[in-house]
This record gives structure tokens, sequence and C-alpha cells, in this order.
């Protein structure tokens, strides 16, 4: 088995860490419409791995909400959760589950942050969905698109408000750079470049001091493993590509592709005003290690993508042209946004100020953060910066780029159907089967 992985240097670490700091969720709509507004939000948490910390900090930091909920079927993680919440709170109040279904079973928990791996998205969205829980969840929406279909609807039907945790939307500066695009001031776009991050990253390493063995073993005892696979394939258990790492495995993620497309490809959607659109053609190329190895997703990748009015887009990891971050180019000049801020080809654009009100006549939507834009919309119910369409969007080029590159074919998408003409055996791939007895709903 394949123990290799790319190191990150300095500024990709730190990239990356802050990829790691998603965001916060949870809140009630109910219990605003007959008692006081001071009522504390009540939120469960499902998932305490790489985003589960950190959300569930940034939800205890805020005074109208209350945690009341744990869920993990790692007994490490959940006693790691617990204590947290408990020690916050100053008590022992903080429930503990091993079943996510009886958390959201729970009528008094108005919200949930849901934090699991990818393959585990779908049956927790919608089962909270269902059970009428506000959601804060992560990116990318699912392991495929139907998946996220069936997540969308879910919520739609059942009214429940969702934030995604691509939270570069509830930062400044992304948000500004956008209204520069869609102010006109760069002209009409005629080309846009995602910047994503490539190659695999050993999380138990780089975070857990020690490297992660990659030969098969028995699973600990504190890791309901059975559980943890869920509706994935049965795999022998191999340490390195569970915790974080499991990201880097097409049983349970993405690579990092689909890791980082919520990031980025989000954000030069919000420029384009693609929000609600996507790509008609994708053609993509990319380098796999073998299937069999214990980290196959591909680590070097390049997508072409033609969008309505003639744009084209790139998608790329691996590529030093296509910088980290997100590009327009129009016209006029360009606009850059990243990690480091913005940058435009008209000097006077560039850095953190304001556009000026005569120039800025589209103003979008500005978050106050990312989790208090999500509790304000629990109590408002309008929707939140990052809602679950949105997020279902952003994925979509991301995920036809992989079949793209799994097929070795040029991927033609209905964008009002939301369906790939003219090949069956690419519009497989649009779904996944599920191991029983999971079921999606």
């Amino acid at each position: 088995m394949n123990k290799k992985f790319n190191r990150i240097n300095r500024r990709r670490f730190i990239t990356t860490a802050a990829a790691a700091i998603a965001v916060p969720m949870i809140l009630p709509g109910s219990i605003f419409g007959q008692n006081a507004p001071s009522k504390r939000i009540t939120v469960g948490v499902i998932g305490w791995g790489m985003q589960g910390p950190d959300n569930t900090n940034n939800f205890l930091a805020e005074k109208d909400c209350q945690v009341v909920a744990a869920c993990d079927v790692d007994k490490n993680h959940l006693k790691d959760a617990v204590d947290t919440i408990n020690d916050n709170y100053k008590n022992k109040d903080c429930a503990a589950y091993h079943d996510y279904r009886e958390l959201l079973a729970r009528k008094d928990i108005d919200a949930v942050m849901i934090a699991v791996p990818d393959h585990w998205h779908a049956l927790a969205y919608t089962e909270a969905a269902r059970q009428k829980k506000d959601i804060y969840g992560e990116k990318p929406l699912a392991k495929t698109i139907a998946e996220q279909q069936a997540i969308v609807r879910a919520v739609q039907q059942n009214k429940v408000i969702f934030q995604t945790g691509s939270w570069r939307r509830s930062q400044a500066s992304y948000r500004r750079a956008c209204e520069i695009v869609r102010n006109g001031l760069i002209g009409k776009i005629q080309r846009v470049e995602v910047g994503l991050l490539d190659g695999h990253i050993d999380f138990l390493s780089q975070f857990g001091g020690s490297d992660a063995s990659f030969e098969v073993q028995k699973p600990p005892a504190e890791l309901d493993f059975e559980t943890w696979l869920g509706p994935s394939k049965m795999q022998p258990y191999i340490q390195a590509r569970i915790h974080r790492n499991w990201r880097w495995n097409y049983n349970t993620g993405g690579g990092m592709l689909m890791d980082w497309i919520g990031h980025y490809c989000d954000i030069a959607h919000w420029g384009m005003d693609c929000d609600r659109s996507g790509p008609s053609e994708i053609e993509g190329h990319g380098d796999f290690p073998p299937k069999e190895d214990v980290f196959n997703t591909c680590t070097k990748y390049r997508i072409e993508l033609k969008y309505p009015q003639d744009i084209a887009m790139t998608i790329a990891g691996g590529y030093p042209e296509i910088e980290q971050g997100a590009k327009w180019i129009g016209t006029d000049g360009w606009v850059f946004a990243g990690e480091w801020g913005v940058e435009c080809s008209k000097p006077e654009f560039s850095g953190s100020k304001n556009l000026p009100d005569e120039l800025g006549k589209v103003k979008l939507y500005e978050s106050p953060g990312h989790v208090r834009n999500f509790l304000d919309c629990v109590k408002s119910r309008k929707p939140t910066v990052a809602p679950v369409d949105t997020a279902h969007h952003s994925a979509t080029p991301g995920h036809l780029g992989l079949i793209s590159m799994l097929t070795g074919r040029k991927i033609r998408w209905d964008v009002a159907k939301e369906e790939i003409i003219g090949d069956a055996d690419a519009s497989k791939l649009l779904t996944r089967e599920y191991r029983a007895p999971w079921k999606l709903s």
C-alpha cells in the first residue's frame, strides 16, 4: 500500500489549517414564534473530528445559543466533545449520543451542527431536515450530485435554515472582490480561474505528531468502525484513511478537488452571479494513484468548463499558473481574491477599502460572521449567506469535473434539468450504491 503523501510548505500549511476552521451552526425557528427572542437556541453537535471542535467553539462563544448534546461514533472523540462543552458551561448537562438519529429525535433541540465525513452528509442532513432541525453543515454538500439534490429537497420541503461551512462568504475581502466584479468594474467577464490545493496531506502526521499506519489492523475498541463506514463500501480498517484522512480515499472522500471546491468555486460563482446556475460543458484531466492505494484520490488535476455568456472557467490543483483562490478576468481588467487579500489590475481597487457608493451599486450579502449569520437567520427565518441550494451549485462543477476525469470524456450538462446529456455510463456516477442497511429516503 502506498505510504507516500505530499508535504506542504508554510503557506499551504497555513491555508490548509485555515480550511479546517470552518464555521458553526444551529438554531430554531419555532421557538422564536412563540417565545421571547431572548430564549437560547438549543444546539446539538454531530461529529467531533477535524471541523467539529472549531465549529462548536464558535457556537459556545455565542450567548443566545446553548450546546446541549454531542454525538460521535468514536468514544474518545465523544468524551472530548462532552468535556469541552461541559467545561465551557461549568456543568455536566451535555448529553452524549452514539446514534445521531437519537440526538435528532429530541424535541428540545432546535438546531444542529453537523461535521461528519463526506460519505455521511446526505443521511445526516436529510434526517436533520426531516426532524425540523436548522442545520449548520459542512462542504462539499455531499459525496454525489444525487445526494446533494436529495439534501436540497429535504431542506426546502421542511423549511429549515441551512448554513454551509463555506465561511469565506462571511469575510469582507471576498465579498468586496465579488462586488468589484458584479459592478462591472473589470468589464464583461471572459474567463475565471479557480486554484485549489493538490496532492495528499497526512493529517495524522501533521497534527497528531506521529506517522499514521498504512497497514491493515483491527479497529481500536473506542471506534465503531462499522458505523463509521456507514453507507460506504466495507473496507478493512487502516488508520491512515480514517480520521481527517478519509478525504484521500474515494470510498469516503473526494480528494483535494472536492475538499476545496466549496470554498473557491463558491466564491467564483458569487462573483459570476452563478449561485443558481452552472457549466454546460466540462472536461477534466488528472493524475490518479492506483485504485488499491490507501490514498487513491486525484493528486493533480485541471478542469476546463464552459459557462453561460461564453465564460470559460479553469479549476486546477497542482498548476502554479492557477494561483490558489478565485480570479475573474474581464474585458477591462482582472480581480483576484485569495488568503492574502484582494488584488486588481486597477490599483485603486486593490486592498481592503470598500467601493465608493457611486461605483458599488450592486451590494452583496454582508454577513457579520458565519455562525452569527446562521443564528440570526434561525431567528429571522431568512436565508443564510451560504444556503443549501448555493452549496449544491458551488460543488457541482467539482463533481462533474471528477466524473469527466474518471470517464476520460467531456461531459455535457443540462443546467436546468441537472442531468448529464447523452452519456449513460457517466450518468451512473451522479449517484452511488449504499451498503445495507443504509438507505437515502
